[in-house]
């Protein structure tokens, strides 16, 4: 049964539609603040099907980004008791404390790390607006932990070009099987343990 590949021709599809740079932003935007879903699935795609505006692509997504982190930051300093009800029976409560306690440690450079890494990136924004990290600083790490991130998506999707293309249609369907299985057994694992 084929579903992964036509799958990847809509996401390509969508990918060159007119409005996908605004798309971008607003995802790019969301997913700094509140939204659960990483920008990489709509970055990746449109880099590889316009190769020659992916640097462009990841500076909108690194733009738009850090603007979403300011406004997470802004939540967590000035609406925290608002939405602290809701995020203590989310999924993202432990997550929330950790961040916090990691703040305290380190400061900045876990801004740059949770920028970087596919860590929720928003729940560092606001564990930061709480703590009221020194605004400036946290701007730098922000700007520098998504920029690294979304130009080294772009970059290695430029690196790979027409050959990764190819690679990926080729291979889509069993990649998405695979990813099925890893996340089947994730949660079969996570369900036993706890």
């Amino acid at each position: 049964m084929k579903i992964f590949g036509p799958l990847y021709d809509r996401v390509i599809e969508w990918s060159r539609h007119r409005f996908a740079e605004r798309y971008l932003a607003v995802l790019s935007f969301a997913e700094s603040s509140f939204f659960p879903v990483p920008v990489d699935v709509m970055l990746a795609p449109m880099c590889l099907a316009d190769l020659g505006r992916a640097w462009r692509y990841a500076f909108i997504a690194t733009a738009f980004s850090v603007i979403g982190g300011l406004a997470g930051y802004a939540i967590g300093w000035g609406a925290f008791e608002s939405i602290q009800p809701w995020l203590a029976e989310s999924r993202y409560w432990g997550a929330y404390e950790t961040s916090r306690d990691w703040l305290g440690r380190y400061g900045i450079w876990v801004i740059f790390v949770a920028g970087f890494s596919p860590i929720p990136y928003k729940v560092f924004t606001i564990a930061a607006g709480v703590a009221a990290l020194n605004l400036p600083v946290f701007f730098i790490g922000s700007l520098i932990g998504r920029g690294a991130r979304f130009f080294l998506v772009a970059g290695l999707l430029v690196w790979g070009g027409e050959k990764l293309e190819t690679t990926l249609r080729t291979y889509v369907e069993r990649i998405g099987w695979i990813t099925v299985a890893i996340v089947a057994l994730v949660i079969i694992w996570l369900t036993v343990r706890g």
